[in-house]
């Protein structure tokens, strides 16, 4: 039998990665809504034992936070099954962004919804757009060009026209030297 852990356990930041994970499988399947995803994750980001993080999925289903490797229950072993091949991950993918880039994908949405939606209503006044405007330039500079999958097609063509350049150049020099 496997031994339970303590709920008083301190988690990690890989911890808390997994709850926001989870807990956005539950807003997106539509348990939660915006308003409790946002206090839940404010609740996860803060909790610091598994007992806390526990509490704040205990009304949902599954899936709940993963820790460590270590298993959550004790179940009945699963028959053994071929593993799936790894898939092609390219180098800016979300399964390779850092907790910050995660937490900021995150939050930038609602950033932007909640802006737009506070200028709309005429609770706050227009300059509250750039809190989006400066999360979304804090998040440029934290992904860079690693977002953009048309970034390598970007450098392909700029080459392409650097080559076209120095052949259209060539080409006028050859032609400049018959005239003469």
């Amino acid at each position: 039998m496997t031994e339970v852990p303590s709920p008083q356990l301190r988690i990690s930041d890989q911890n808390r990665e997994s709850a926001l994970s989870a807990l956005g499988e539950h807003m997106t399947a539509g348990r939660i809504d915006i308003d409790e995803y946002g206090e839940r994750s404010a609740r996860i980001t803060a909790a610091k034992t598994r007992g806390e993080l526990g509490e704040i999925f205990e009304d949902l289903p599954a899936p709940h936070p993963k820790y460590d490797g270590v298993p959550q229950a004790v179940a009945a072993p699963e028959p053994a099954a071929a593993p799936a091949p790894a898939p092609q991950q390219r180098p800016g993918s979300p399964e390779n962004w850092s907790p910050p880039q995660r937490f900021l994908a995150a939050i930038m949405p609602l950033a932007w919804i909640a802006a737009i939606a506070l200028i709309a209503t005429g609770v706050v006044a227009w300059p509250i757009i750039f809190l989006p405007i400066g999360l979304t330039a804090v998040g440029k500079s934290m992904w860079g060009h690693d977002w953009n999958p048309n970034h390598d097609r970007r450098d392909r063509h700029l080459r392409d026209r650097d080559r076209r350049r120095e052949l259209r150049d060539s080409y006028r020099d050859r032609r400049r030297g018959l005239d003469r």
